[in-house]
C-alpha cells in the first residue's frame, strides 16, 4: 500500500544522482513546430489515434469504463485493476491522508471478505501480500492491483468480486479503522527525514497557489490520529463512484465471459442522487521569480534547480500530439545527453545533471535544469546547466546528434515490436490505465510500430531546433533552488549570491557544439577464430556444451521465450579472494573504475555513440569468489555485444583524467553520506557484526577512493580478465546454434588464456557468535530500526535450501500479521535471508522492524515470542500452502524467461551443482511438511546465537 506523489519529479530528482529524461505529452500550450500537410495521411495530425483491434474498451450504463484484452505471456495468469479517478487533492480539509487511508482499508474487510479474509484467500491461490497484491494512492488516482492465477475456473469470478467490494463494498468497520491508523502512521514515519523536511521547504514555492501543495497523500498526521468515522466514510461514498472507475482485466482469459463478469459484478453500482463536481486542481503557469534555499543536517547530496516555462499539456490521443511528443523527447534526449557528457570531463562542472521538460504534477510539466553540485562549486554547475541551454537555443543541436537519437528511438520501438507477441499482461494493463486516467492512445504495438516510423523520419533537424530555440529563449521567471546540508563544511550561497550566479551565467558568450567523428568500426579484422573441441548434448535441459580450441566452455540454451533477446553470462572462481589483502581495497573496484574509462581507444562517451541504434551491452564484474562478464543484446546486433565483450577482456581503455574524473566525483557524492542516520546504523550493523579483519565489508567513503591508485587498479583487472582460461560462457535466447557458432568461434574461442589462477580461497572471514547487542543513537526523527540476526555454518544441500526458504517463508507471514495487522506497529515488517556455499557453506536469518523507539520493548518481546512458537509447534497446513501455492506460481513463469535460465545454469557452475535439480522442484515443493519447518526453525532461528541491533533517534540517549 502506497502513497505516491504522481509524477513530480521536482522534487524526486532533487535527492538522486539519476537524472532522466521523459517521453511526453504535447499539447497546444506548449510550442508548436508547424509540419508538412497531412490532410490525406491516415496519420494527420487531426485524426485520433484508432484503439488496438485487440483491446475490447467499453463504458457501462453507470459509466464505469472497462478495458478488456486476452494475452497468454504469462500462461494462466490475468492481471487485474480497479483504477479510481480520485486521490489525494479531492480530500475535504477533515480528509487530509484519507484518500489513502480508504486503499488501506480495502485490504480489511468487505462485503464478501470480512477482516483478513482477503489476504489469506489470495495468498491461498499463490497471491502474495505486497509482492503481488497491491495498490497505491497518488494525488489524482488510486489504483488496485490484483494479479491471479487463472487455471482454476472460479479464480476469475472470485478476483471479480474481490475488485467490486473494493468499488463498492468496504465494511469500514471502526475497530479496524483504528487498529489501521497505527499502521499508517508507521507508513508516514518511513517517509520522514532529511528529504521529507527539504520537501516542506520547497513545495510550497514551487506549488505556489494550488491546491496539490496541501494534498500530499500521505495526509498530515493529527488527521490521521484524530479523523472521524465518518470522513472516511464521507470520501469512499463521495468518489469511489461508476462514473469516475475502471476495471482492467488483462491475461490468459476468455475476453467474453470476463466481459459478462464484469457486467454481473458492476452493472449494479450507483452514483449518487447528486454527485460531487470532480473537480480538477490546477497550478500556476508562471513560476515564482524566487530563490528557495533549503538546508538539512541530514542531507546527502547539494543541489542546485532552475525551473523556467510551464506547460498544461493535456493528451487528446491525436497523431499530431504524438508528433509532438516525439519532437519534445528528441529535445530532452539531447539536451541530457550534452549534460551527460560534461559530467564525464576530467574536472566535471557537476556530479550529474539534467535539463528538459519534465513532469510536474498532473498534466503540467515544466522546463527544469538540475544538477548535482560537486566539487566544481554551485558556480560551475550554474553556468553549465544555463550555457548548454543557451547553445542549443543559439545553435541548435548537429544532425549527428538528431541521428543518433532518431536511431535510438526507432530501435526501442523495434525492439518492442519484435517481441509483441511476448508482451507481458502487466504491461499492457499499465498502458490501459494511463488511457483512462490520462488519455494516452493505445493502438497496440503492431500499429504504432508503422505510424511511429513514419512520424519519427518525417522530423526534421530544422523542426527540433526551431523547437529548442522556442523553448530556450524564454523570458518565463525562474525559480532557483539550491538545496543541501547546513554543516559548516557545506558553504551555502546567499539569495544574492544565487542570482548573481544565473545572472553571470547567462551573460557568458557560448560556441556551437563540437565532437569527434564516431568510429565506424570496433574491429579493423576480427580475432582469428577457434574451433570446437567437443560437444556435448544435454536433451533434458536442452542444451549444447562445447569446449573450445582455447579451453573456454560455452553452453548453450535457445529458447523461444523472447523473440528477440539474448543473454550472455560469464564466470569464473576466483574474485577477490584470489587478490591479496593489501589489494582488496583496489580489487572493490576495479570492474567499477575500468567500465568508466572505455575500451581500445574508445571513451565511454565515444562507445555509447558508436553503439546508437544497436541493441547491444556489456559490463564486467568482480564478486568475492568469481568474476565474470554480462551482456545482453538482440539477434542483429549479436556480434556487437560479442565484440565489445572481447574489448573488454582484452583492450580496457585506461585513462587518467577520467580516472580523476571518477575519483572527484564519487568523493564529492560520498562527502555527505554519513549524515543519514540509516547510513550510520548500517556500519554499526556491519561493526557489530564482523570482527577486525581487512576483508569486512564496508560502506564507501571519500577516505576509501582517495586510496584508489590508477595502475594498481589496471593491473588487477588485467590479471583477471586477461586471460579467459577456466571462464564459462553461458548464452540464453533467441537464436540458432549453427547460425551463431561462427560469431562464438570467432570471438569465444580467440580468446587468449594463458595460465591465471583458478578457485576460490577462504580468508577465515565469519559473523561473531554468541549474543551480542548494541543501541545506536541517531537521527533527528522520532523513528527506530529493530534488527535480529541469526546465523550460522551449516551444510545447506538443495532440499536443506528449499527447508529453510520455506520457514522463511512463514515466518514473514507470521511476522507481518502480528506486527502490522494486530499490533498496528510496523507497516513493512521484513525477514530476509541469504544461504551460502562457498568458500564455506552457511546460512543469515534477519528480522528488519522499522517503528518509533516507543514500540522497541513491544517488538522484541513480540519477535522473540514469534520465534519460539516457530520451534514448538509445526506451523499450519493452512500457512504452508500458501507458501507453496506461490512458489509453484512463481516457478511456472520463472520457467518461461531467459534470465531464470541463465541465472540456474551459472549457479550450478559456480556451486557445482547438477541443474538438473529443476525437474524435482515442483515434487521437492509438495513433500514439504510442517514438521520440515519446525524442524527448520529450531536449527536456524538460534536464540543463543544472534546480533541485536536497535537504533534510536539521538535525542533518546
Amino acid at each position: 500500500m502506497r502513497a505516491l506523489m504522481s509524477r513530480f519529479s521536482a522534487v524526486c530528482l532533487l535527492s538522486s544522482l539519476t537524472f532522466s529524461t521523459y517521453a511526453i505529452s504535447a499539447v497546444p500550450t506548449t510550442p508548436h513546430v508547424a509540419s508538412a500537410d497531412t490532410s490525406v495521411n491516415q496519420f494527420a495530425a487531426q485524426n485520433l489515434i484508432p484503439y488496438s483491434p485487440k483491446l475490447s474498451k467499453g463504458r457501462l450504463a453507470n459509466g464505469l469504463t472497462y478495458y478488456i484484452q486476452k494475452n497468454t505471456k504469462p500462461e494462466q495468469k490475468a492481471e487485474l485493476r480497479l483504477v479510481i479517478k480520485a486521490g489525494s487533492i479531492l480530500e475535504d480539509e477533515d480528509q487530509l491522508g484519507l484518500a489513502h487511508f480508504t486503499e488501506h482499508m480495502a485490504f480489511n474487510g468487505s462485503k464478501h471478505f470480512h477482516k483478513n479474509a482477503l489476504i489469506s484467500y489470495l495468498e491461498s491461490i499463490g497471491v502474495k501480500f505486497g509482492a503481488d497484491l497491491n495498490a497505491y494512492t497518488s494525488f489524482d488516482e488510486t489504483v488496485y492491483i490484483l494479479p491471479i492465477p487463472t487455471d482454476k475456473p472460479d479464480n476469475l469470478s472470485k478476483a471479480m468480486l474481490v475488485l467490486a467490494d473494493w468499488a463498492n463494498g468496504l465494511q469500514l468497520d471502526h475497530a479496524e479503522i483504528d487498529r489501521e491508523r497505527g499502521v499508517v502512521l508507521e507508513e508516514a514515519r518511513l517517509g520522514k527525514g532529511a528529504v521529507d523536511r527539504l520537501q516542506k521547504q520547497i513545495l510550497p514555492k514551487i506549488l505556489h497557489g494550488s491546491l496539490y501543495a496541501d494534498r500530499l497523500p500521505i495526509g498530515k498526521e493529527q488527521t490521521l490520529k484524530t479523523f472521524s468515522y465518518d470522513a472516511l466514510k464521507r470520501f469512499y461514498r463521495d468518489w469511489y463512484r461508476p462514473d469516475l472507475m475502471a476495471v482492467v482485466v488483462v491475461g490468459d482469459v476468455d475476453p467474453v465471459k470476463t466481459k459478462a463478469l464484469i457486467e454481473k459484478n458492476f452493472s449494479t453500482l450507483k452514483n449518487p442522487v447528486k454527485p460531487r463536481p470532480r473537480a480538477v486542481a490546477t497550478i500556476p503557469l508562471q513560476n515564482i521569480a524566487e530563490v528557495v534555499i533549503a538546508t538539512d543536517k541530514e542531507a546527502n547530496l547539494s543541489t542546485v534547480s532552475i525551473s523556467q516555462s510551464r506547460y498544461l499539456q493535456k493528451n487528446d490521443g491525436k497523431f499530431g500530439s504524438y508528433r509532438e511528443r516525439r519532437i519534445q523527447s528528441f529535445f530532452n534526449v539531447m539536451l541530457s545527453n550534452r549534460l551527460r557528457e560534461l559530467a564525464q570531463l576530467p574536472e566535471p562542472p557537476f556530479l550529474g545533471g539534467g535539463s528538459g521538460i519534465n513532469p510536474l504534477v498532473a498534466d503540467y510539466y515544466e522546463l527544469n535544469s538540475t544538477a548535482a553540485i560537486g566539487k566544481a562549486g554551485v558556480q560551475a554547475a550554474i553556468d553549465a546547466l544555463l550555457q548548454e541551454n543557451k547553445r542549443a537555443a543559439l545553435y541548435g543541436f548537429s544532425a549527428a546528434e538528431f541521428a543518433r537519437a532518431k536511431s535510438n528511438s526507432l530501435r526501442n520501438l523495434e525492439n518492442v515490436y519484435n517481441e509483441r507477441d511476448k508482451a507481458q499482461s502487466a504491461d499492457l494493463a499499465a498502458e490501459f490505465i494511463r488511457n483512462f486516467l490520462a488519455g494516452e492512445a493505445i493502438p497496440g504495438i503492431e500499429a504504432e510500430y508503422v505510424f511511429h516510423k513514419e512520424i519519427v523520419n518525417g522530423i526534421s533537424l530544422e523542426e527540433i531546433n526551431q523547437f529548442t530555440k522556442t523553448v530556450l529563449i524564454n523570458q518565463a521567471p525562474k525559480l532557483i533552488v539550491y538545496q543541501g546540508s547546513d554543516q559548516p563544511e557545506h558553504p551555502i550561497p546567499s539569495t544574492e549570491q544565487l542570482l548573481a550566479m544565473v545572472k553571470q551565467a547567462e551573460q557568458k558568450e557560448v560556441l556551437a557544439y563540437t565532437e569527434k567523428a564516431v568510429t565506424k568500426s570496433l574491429f579493423e579484422s576480427p580475432p582469428q577464430a577457434g574451433s570446437i573441441v567437443s560437444e556435448i548434448k544435454n536433451v533434458p535441459l536442452g542444451t549444447t556444451e562445447w569446449t573450445l580450441s582455447n579451453g573456454v566452455k560455452v553452453v548453450l540454451k535457445p529458447t523461444d521465450f523472447q523473440s528477440d533477446q539474448i543473454l550472455l553470462s560469464a564466470t569464473r572462481a576466483g574474485g577477490t579472494s584470489l587478490i591479496p589483502d593489501a589489494d582488496f581495497l583496489q580489487a572493490r573496484y576495479a570492474t567499477t573504475v575500468v567500465g568508466a574509462m572505455g575500451v581500445k581507444d574508445l571513451s565511454p562517451i565515444e562507445l555509447s555513440k558508436y553503439l546508437a541504434g544497436k541493441s547491444a551491452s556489456v559490463s564486467t564484474n568482480f564478486g568475492e569468489n568469481s568474476e565474470g562478464v554480462s551482456g545482453s543484446s538482440n539477434k542483429a546486433d549479436l556480434e556487437t555485444m560479442l565484440q565489445v565483450m572481447y574489448l573488454a577482456m582484452t583492450a580496457p581503455r585506461r585513462d587518467p583524467a577520467l580516472f580523476q574524473s571518477f575519483v572527484g566525483k564519487q568523493q564529492d557524492a560520498l562527502r555527505n553520506q554519513m549524515a543519514s542516520p540509516f547510513a550510520v546504523f548500517q556500519e554499526q550493523f556491519i561493526q557489530a557484526t564482523y570482527p577486525a579483519h581487512p576483508r569486512v565489508p564496508v560502506l564507501a567513503k571519500p577516505e576509501h577512493i582517495a586510496q584508489l591508485d590508477l595502475d594498481r587498479l589496471m593491473a588487477i583487472y588485467q590479471s583477471r580478465f586477461s586471460s579467459a582460461k577456466g571462464f564459462a560462457f553461458f548464452l540464453v535466447g533467441s537464436f540458432e546454434i549453427e547460425k551463431i557458432k561462427p560469431l562464438l568461434l570467432t570471438y569465444l574461442a580467440s580468446l587468449p588464456t594463458s595460465d591465471v589462477a583458478v578457485g576460490v580461497k577462504d580468508h577465515g572471514l565469519r559473523p561473531h557468535t554468541g549474543i551480542i547487542k548494541k543501541d545506536v543513537y541517531v537521527g533527528k526523527e522520532q523513528q527506530s530500526m529493530v534488527t535480529l540476526q541469526m546465523h550460522g555454518e551449516r551444510t545447506m544441500s538443495i532440499p536443506e535450501r528449499m527447508r529453510f526458504s520455506a520457514m522463511i517463508e512463514v515466518l514473514q507471514l507470521r511476522l507481518t500479521a502480528k506486527m502490522r495487522e494486530e499490533l498496528g506497529a510496523v507497516y513493512s515488517p521484513r525477514v530476509t535471508s541469504s544461504t551460502r556455499l562457498i568458500p564455506y557453506q552457511g546460512y543469515s536469518v534477519v528480522l528488519a522492524l522499522p517503528s518509533g523507539p516507543e514500540h522497541v520493548d513491544k517488538l522484541l518481546r513480540s519477535s522473540f515470542a514469534l520465534i519460539a512458537q516457530m520451534k514448538a509447534a509445526p506451523v499450519s497446513e493452512e500457512e504452508l500452502n500458501k507458501v507453496k501455492e506461490n512458489w509453484l506460481k512463481n516457478r511456472k513463469e520463472d520457467l518461461k524467461t531467459n534470465t531464470f535460465w541463465l541465472s540456474m545454469l551459472s549457479s550450478a557452475l559456480q556451486q557445482r551443482e547438477d541443474p538438473a535439480h529443476i525437474f524435482t522442484y515442483e515434487d521437492r515443493v509438495k513433500h514439504l511438511t510442517p514438521k520440515d519447518i519446525q524442524e527448520a526453525a529450531k536449527i536456524y532461528l538460534d536464540t543463543n546465537n544472534y546480533i541485536q541491533i536497535v537504533m534510536y533517534p539521538e535525542k533518546a540517549q
